[in-house]
């Protein structure tokens, strides 16, 4: 029989033992802590998109960008792979398919309504700031010849030269309150205004009832104060006052159109379309998630601008459109007035 071979054993300094088992190194333990940390920052705003409430600052900043959260979570399931982070892979998927579920249109999927056809009616809303573009936004009315039209932050010059320079022999009829800055707001028709009261807020907010071929439709320009650090108790006040007009007509032809300083992933706008029954027209129209702001970055930023309408309209299409000198993109949508 042959003898037993001795099974060699390595020596010298490159033979260290294994490290423990489930012990990572240490570069791969930072980096785990490091992906923990920021997905930790992740968790509180979808945590709060989830129990659908806005947080304090910086949480409803960041919920306005909602979708954009995809790009931190899928760095955060790349780093817990490197890391070899079991724990935090599953976290990171988590995120994702959580920020995935919300970006989701929110609301009814049907842009139809029931009853014969009244009147086709289009809407246009644009925030120019501080005036800088009436001048594109005169371009676009004429252009595309809307009905009713929504201008926030129209202080005295936009007022002046809506009147001036034509819209006022095509849309006889206003309801504007002229201001310095960001608030003055204009509301101009082709179809007869009856009074009615507005919503009080930081920046006028005034309302009217449209008569669309004799039918009465409550029509309303919003512009509550952003979201900015030290004033998010004022957002929610104007929009939860927002949400009351929106209750109040509930059962009545509706439009509430203009910068909300909010998206669909604001607990507080949530609740004026819940309120009021109402519908996104822009992500029933085709243009779902398209950012209306910033306007100078392009495919970037956060949809705040709206036009919602109760169900006595169809919806048939909607599309934004590029101003100069404003911050804000301009929302067109074209909407039928049924009998409901």
């Amino acid at each position: 029989m042959g003898s037993a071979r001795a099974t060699p054993t390595a020596t010298g300094p490159s033979a260290s033992p294994p490290p423990p088992y489930g012990r990572r190194p240490a570069w791969r333990r930072l980096l785990a802590w490091a992906d923990g940390l920021g997905l930790a920052g992740l968790s509180v705003v979808v945590g709060c998109r989830v129990l659908d409430v806005d947080g304090r600052t910086p949480v409803p900043q960041l919920l306005a960008f909602l979708p954009w959260l995809l790009v931190p979570a899928g760095l955060g399931l790349v780093l817990a792979l490197v890391a070899r982070w079991r724990i935090g892979t599953a976290w990171a998927a988590a995120l994702i398919a959580a920020t995935s579920w919300y970006a989701q249109p929110y609301g009814p999927g049907t842009a139809g309504a029931e009853g014969h056809l009244i009147a086709p009616v289009r809407v246009l809303t644009a925030n120019v700031e501080f005036g800088g573009g009436t001048e594109d936004l005169i371009a676009a009315i004429r252009r595309e010849k809307p009905d009713l039209i929504f201008v926030q932050e129209c202080e005295y010059d936009c007022s002046a030269a809506l009147g001036a320079q034509g819209p006022d022999a095509m849309y006889p009829y206003r309801k504007a309150v002229e201001a310095s800055g960001a608030a003055g707001s204009a509301i101009l028709s082709k179809y007869p205004l009856r009074p009615a009261s507005g919503i009080d807020g930081t920046f006028a907010m005034p309302g009217a009832v449209a008569l669309v071929h004799d039918r009465p439709v409550r029509i309303q320009l919003v512009h509550p104060q952003p979201p900015v650090p030290g004033h998010i108790p004022d957002w929610r006040t104007e929009l939860g006052a927002i949400r009351d007009y929106a209750a109040r007509g509930k059962d009545r032809p509706t439009l509430v159109a203009g910068d909300f300083n909010s998206s669909q992933d604001h607990a507080v706008f949530r609740r004026v379309l819940d309120a009021g029954g109402l519908r996104d027209t822009a992500a029933l129209g085709g243009a779902f998630r398209t950012p209306s702001w910033p306007a100078d970055i392009d495919g970037i930023g956060a949809q705040i601008d709206h036009v919602l309408a109760s169900d006595d309209f169809a919806v048939r299409s909607a599309r934004f459109l590029t101003l100069r000198n404003t911050d804000h993109r301009a929302l067109l949508v074209e909407l039928e007035l049924h009998s409901g």
